[in-house]
């Protein structure tokens, strides 16, 4: 036999099957459906196994010609009738009685047809095939659940003839069957580059050059390794025809293994069959590219991205894996960029199966390669602050963080992506792309057509991020140094927005420093002190004095701050005078609110504080201010009111002069801190510069009282106490300032006017309510006890003592009415009330005595307080009773009954203050001076006493240590040096 005819006779034995095809396997019903779905609607289509092949070969001794025989196909067509009757049913029946047709019509005039015709029919017949799988694709798959379809195309019996199938490639190997010519005798393995020896054999060229090379250093011939014959020539020729052959088989085999596998998909409910079906796509993937075409035209990789919902893990990570492969190529990319897949992939980052992650991160980073997806992915919720989250975590997944890394790198080839990555606090992109100033690829992809327009970009994405999204961004020094330098550009549009970004990135302590060591403050005061721009000179000069307020408010240090070359700094008079002298009522109230801002945080310093205060009492500066506290922008008053409150303890007189002399003054800041509805900021702010101004200035006083301020302050803090006013936060300041405006008052009662209104609003009950109030701040205490103190020392002139005649008719209407209980209301018209203490007629609203209107006890009750100022101010109304002009012995008698002893020996034991002790030392020396017995055994019984006048007496100053001595002299405790000096003259 010649090896031709031994090729022809190998090659035409009949198909063999790699695996054996199993009869009577049980299988679970999903996959029950997929494999008599493929039987009864796949198979009656396709190539049967006893088709016979005939391949030709090549005859070396003939004329170096290669002539192929070409492989004859009978299709067998055998399909059951279906009974469904819905339109895409309809449609298959078409489709099957048109490949019946074209199958009888090639049965019975085989011997008439051309070539061609054949290969019109054979074509005809192949989209009659792609028609019915498409109709068969656009079948939902819970049609599959529904009766009426089941019944038409499921029957208990799954067989195709005989024959069972349990897995999808024994599907595909029986409808593309393997041919024995397909296969190298010596690897047993389907043939890639076929070969054929002069033995007529054709093995794998690799295979018979690898046996063949085993035999060079023998002497014996080499034999053939399936006929055992020698062989006289060791060369091998390409069996083309064969290759060819296979090369077909392979992509027929491909396809059609593609196709079941899509099939697979669709209907299959079973997670094992889908997991098959994905595991045999990914390995058709990597084969070729065009298997993934083929997955792309019959809608593998857009039904892919519905199975990312699935509720199986291996689903989801098998899914992603292949939809990783299909996207390497464009139109892989395009078709899931229509998809949700995008969307569903974001999702699974935050997987708990760290496969699944893995698998979705590599599926986003192969997505973000492609331009036109950079945007989509960006701009999925959450996209960007999932990755970053990942990237920063990478000691938890190293793995995973470096995959977030480079899809944020990626990512920011898009400009839209960055301002998002800034959203998400991961900044570095925008400040280095800020820094650099180019970006090639963006400026190609989006017309950039410069560095500074790319620039501007960046800086406008900073100032949406802060101003619009509120986020709080830190810089670094290089940003710093890119926006100093852009708001120092002659561009007024580049200068316009890098001061735009400024102002809102000074707001921010950290950022501020970081101006400030990147040169920011002498940019800015060049802006405001020397710079003159002529299209927009008060807003460039406003965005600066902005920034300079937030960098002064931010903490760092202004005696060290430099402004300018010759070496002047933030407190320097320099400064401090251009400062001053810039606030003026026609600028705008955005730029006077900076400089009284910076004048503001300046004046907390010892330093600049003196220097403000000089400036302004030479300069009078201060009507200016004082008109911009009546300004409508609520900010403006407020700092400015603050400033002035500020200042008020070192320039309180120049201030209340230039209020006085301001055309307006003080009646609208009566009519402010007048109460209507809920408590401002505003109101508090203002109500505590008038109790901060000095207490003794008549002028302010009597224009107060002359604007109606005492009946305006006690209606305030009449619906405060009644708890008409609503509350705020400001309540309590508010209420101090109105309470320490009516205690002004009382520091220059010798005043008239000021006196007539004491009296006529009976200040005297008023503030010892408020002494007494249990709602009532400590601060409120204090200055209501100041306030009795000084009524209390003005009772003295205020009480005379009264007529003779007045005092006999007093005592007979008693002797008369004494048994006469009828007749005491009458009696009590007449009574006429005398102060021991004060020697005279005394009632709270004339002569504001304390005890007529019983403030002691209130006042004793207040030494127990914890603040040591509600204490002392307590004790120094206590005190005024003691003075040497009213009656000390009626003053102690009264006290004592009230058991004044105990209270101030409790607070002298409890604080241990100079001026506390001053006080209560007073006291405690009246009380042994005109006590009596019962007094100086409550004294002398206290243990601490002596402990605290001899503390005193060491430590405390001249007038402190002076009373502590008189007091141990009293206790014998220290020798009497004046009582033996007299015994000496006698």
């Amino acid at each position: 036999m010649s090896p031709a005819a031994a090729a022809m006779s190998g090659c035409a034995a009949l198909p063999r099957h790699r695996t054996e095809v199993k009869k009577n396997i049980a299988v679970n019903s999903s996959d029950e459906k997929v494999l008599a779905f493929v039987q009864e609607e796949i198979l009656p289509f396709v190539p049967q196994p006893n088709v016979m092949l005939s391949v030709a070969t090549i005859n070396d001794s003939q004329e170096n010609s290669m002539k192929s025989v070409k492989a004859t196909m009978e299709r067998q067509t055998a399909r059951r009738t279906l009974t469904n009757s819905t339109q895409m049913i309809g449609s298959l029946f078409a489709s099957v009685n048109l490949a019946k047709d074209l199958s009888a019509r090639c049965k019975g005039r085989a011997l008439q047809f051309t070539d061609d015709e054949i290969q019109k029919i054979a074509q005809d017949l192949e989209n009659v095939l792609q028609n019915i799988y498409d109709d068969l694709c656009r079948i939902p798959a819970s049609a599959l659940g529904s009766k009426a379809y089941m019944d038409g195309m499921y029957h208990e019996s799954h067989e195709f003839g005989d024959q069972m199938f349990s897995s999808l490639p024994e599907v595909a190997e029986y409808i593309e069957p393997l041919y024995d010519a397909f296969f190298c005798p010596l690897t047993n393995e389907i043939m890639t580059d076929p070969v054929t020896t002069e033995s007529g054999v054709t093995f794998e060229r690799r295979a018979i050059e690898e046996y063949i090379e085993r035999f060079a250093d023998n002497s014996e011939p080499v034999c053939c390794p399936v006929t055992k014959m020698p062989m006289q020539s060791k060369t091998v020729m390409t069996n083309a025809s064969l290759k060819s052959v296979i090369e077909e088989w392979t992509m027929r085999n491909e396809a059609m293994r593609v196709r079941i596998s899509r099939t697979a998909l669709s209907i299959s409910s079973a997670d094992t069959m889908v997991l098959e079906a994905i595991h045999e796509l990914k390995l058709l993937a990597k084969l070729r590219g065009r298997n993934k075409e083929l997955m792309h035209k019959i809608g593998v990789t857009r039904f892919l991205a519905r199975l990312l919902d699935n509720h199986n893990a291996e689903i989801q990570c098998g899914a992603l894996e292949l939809l990783c492969l299909l996207a390497e190529d464009d139109e892989g990319k395009d078709i899931i960029g229509k998809t949700k897949a995008i969307d569903r992939t974001i999702k699974l980052l935050s997987s708990n199966t760290t496969d699944t992650s893995h698998a979705a991160i590599c599926f986003l980073l192969e997505l973000s390669k492609s331009q036109l997806l950079l945007e989509h992915i960006g701009s999925t919720p959450g996209s960007i602050l999932i990755l970053t989250a990942m990237k920063i975590n990478n000691s938890d997944d190293p793995i995973g963080a470096e995959k977030a890394g480079a899809v944020l790198k990626n990512l920011e080839k898009c400009p839209k992506n960055i301002k998002y990555m800034a959203e998400s606090g991961y900044l570095e992109p925008l400040q280095s792309h800020l820094v650099e100033g180019e970006m090639q690829n963006i400026r190609k992809a989006y017309f950039f057509t410069s560095s500074e327009e790319m620039q501007m970009e960046m800086v406008r994405y900073l100032s949406e991020l802060v101003q619009e999204q509120e986020l709080t961004i830190d810089i670094n020094r290089s940003t710093s140094e890119i926006l100093i330098k852009m708001a120092h550009s002659c561009n007024p549009m580049v200068h316009k927005a890098a001061f735009d970004v400024l102002v809102q990135l000074s707001l921010h302590h950290p950022n501020s420093k970081m101006l400030v060591d990147a040169g920011a403050v002498p940019v800015m005061i060049e802006e405001l002190f020397i710079r003159k721009v002529d299209d927009e000179p008060v807003n460039s000069m406003a965005s600066a004095a902005t920034v300079l307020a937030n960098i002064v408010e931010s903490g760092i240090d202004p005696d060290t701050t430099v402004v300018n070359k010759e070496g002047h700094v933030l407190t320097s008079k320099y400064s401090i005078y251009n400062f001053v002298h810039m606030i003026k009522c026609f600028m705008p109230d955005n730029f006077n609110l900076s400089i009284i801002r910076i004048l503001l945080a300046l004046t907390a310093l010892t330093k600049p504080l003196a220097t403000v205060v000089s400036i302004i009492r030479e300069n009078h500066r201060g009507h200016a201010i004082i008109e911009l506290m009546s300004s409508p922008t609520e900010a403006l008053g407020l700092a400015v009111t603050r400033l002035l409150i500020a200042l008020s303890p070192h320039i309180g007189h120049t201030i209340v002069e230039r209020l006085c002399k301001t055309q307006g003054q003080p009646r609208r800041l009566v009519k402010s801190i007048s109460h209507a509805g809920r408590i401002t900021e505003r109101q508090a702010v203002l109500a505590t510069l008038l109790a901060r101004l000095p207490y003794r200035n008549t002028s302010l006083n009597i224009a107060l009282v002359l604007e109606g301020a005492v009946p305006s302050i006690l209606s305030s803090i009449k619906e405060m106490q009644s708890g008409i006013a609503r509350s705020s936060r400001h309540a309590v300041q508010f209420m101090e300032g109105l309470v320490g405006a009516l205690v002004r008052l009382t520091a220059t009662l010798y005043s008239p006017e000021v006196l007539k209104a004491a009296m006529d609003h009976n200040l005297a009950s008023v503030l010892t309510e408020l002494l007494g109030g249990a709602a009532g701040s400590d601060e409120v205490q204090r200055l209501a006890a100041v306030g009795l103190e000084n009524l209390s020392y003005l009772s003295i002139k205020l009480s005379q003592p009264p007529p003779d005649e007045l005092l006999s008719k007093k005592n007979n209407i008693l002797k008369l009415l004494k048994d006469s209980k009828a007749h005491s209301k009458k009696s009590s018209q007449h009574q006429v009330n005398v102060c021991p203490v004060h020697r005279g007629v005394c009632s709270p609203p004339t002569t504001f005595c304390l005890l007529e209107a019983g403030t002691v006890e209130v006042l004793l009750g207040c030494l127990e307080n914890d603040n040591v100022r509600v204490v002392e101010a307590a004790l120094g109304a206590l005190c005024s009773l003691l003075d040497e002009r009213v009656d000390v012995e009626k003053s102690v008698a009264a006290l004592a009954e009230l058991d004044a002893a105990r209270h101030v020996l409790a607070a002298l034991r409890q604080h241990r203050q100079n001026v506390l002790w001053q006080k209560c030392f007073c006291v405690v020396e009246k009380l042994l001076e005109h006590g009596g017995d019962r007094c100086a055994r409550e004294v002398t019984g206290d243990r601490m006493l002596p402990t605290a006048l001899v503390s005193a007496f060491h430590r405390g100053d001249a007038s402190t240590k002076q009373a502590a001595e008189s007091i141990l002299r009293r206790l014998h405790k220290m020798p009497d040096y004046s009582a033996t000096y007299v015994s000496m003259e006698f």
